[in-house]
């Protein structure tokens, strides 16, 4: 999966991650809210990406 992400990715999780634990110092509930409308998005991303791909034929991801 990494090698997917590249370095730019990878940074990116890196930042999301720290971002989430900094809040997580301060305010624990706050955290997983934020925590949770993050991982909410991705699944929204991942569902527009898999249509789109399936729009074009490449719908080979389950």
């Amino acid at each position: 999966m990494l090698d997917k992400l590249g370095l730019s990715g990878i940074a990116g999780v890196v930042v999301l991650f720290g971002g989430i634990g900094l809040v997580a110092w301060q305010n624990l509930i706050l955290a997983a809210g934020l925590a949770l409308v993050v991982g909410g998005l991705g699944l929204i991303v991942y569902g527009l990406v898999t249509s789109l791909l399936a729009s074009f034929g490449m719908g080979g991801m389950p």
